[in-house]
């Protein structure tokens, strides 16, 4: 089911600052998005599951387009979206699809490691990224970025949503997670940190 949560903030480092401080553990240098203005760093939640750390490049030319996860609008680091990990992303999306959701249409994409390690995976459009609302992604034959990273295990995870289409969409891909009503969507975790739960949201 899940794949990361999102954690997405206006400056980089002053994001993977708030996430390390809370949770008493330091975070990995993911890698850079070239073409996209951004670049990030990856904690585990245990299992196959991370949290990616995400905001702009500092060492990128300003992108052509919007960075994605709406981080050039955002004034404050927050867990913007998680991702539903597919092993069949044109099935799935597919699936989506005859259950009343589009998740739109799949792109590529692809980072190197601070080893050199070329990361390619195809995921479904950022534009459908709406809180507890997922997008999908299909990592391939890529090694799968949760190995080896130090772990904040998270224990638990709920949406929050002024619609019923949060509902429809996780309904559609066959995702079992509690939505709330609220006035604005969001999605809250609490994870495991050093010295007790940490919320993020």
């Amino acid at each position: 089911m899940l794949d990361h949560l999102v954690f997405a903030g206006p400056d980089l480092g002053d994001a993977v600052a708030l996430v390390e401080g809370l949770t008493g553990v330091r975070s990995v240098p993911g890698g850079r998005h070239a073409g996209k203005g951004t670049a990030n760093h990856l904690l585990g939640l245990g299992g196959r599951a991370y949290l990616e750390i995400i905001g702009p490049d500092p060492e990128a030319p300003e992108p052509g387009g919007p960075r994605p996860f709406g981080i050039d609008e955002l004034r404050e680091p927050r867990l913007v979206t998680w991702a539903v990990q597919t092993t069949d992303l044109d099935a799935d999306v597919r699936a989506a699809r005859d259950g009343g959701w589009d998740p739109g249409t799949p792109e590529s994409m692809s980072r190197r490691t601070p080893g050199g390690e070329l990361l390619e995976w195809r995921l479904t459009p950022f534009s459908h990224a709406d809180g507890p609302v997922p997008f999908l992604i299909d990592w391939g034959d890529s090694r799968h970025p949760s190995e080896g990273l130090p772990v904040v295990p998270l224990r638990s995870m709920f949406g929050v949503h002024p619609r019923v289409e949060a509902t429809t969409a996780l309904e559609a891909i066959g995702v079992e997670m509690e939505v709330q009503a609220g006035t604005r969507s969001a999605l809250v975790t609490t994870l495991e940190g050093r010295t007790g739960p940490v919320v993020l949201l």
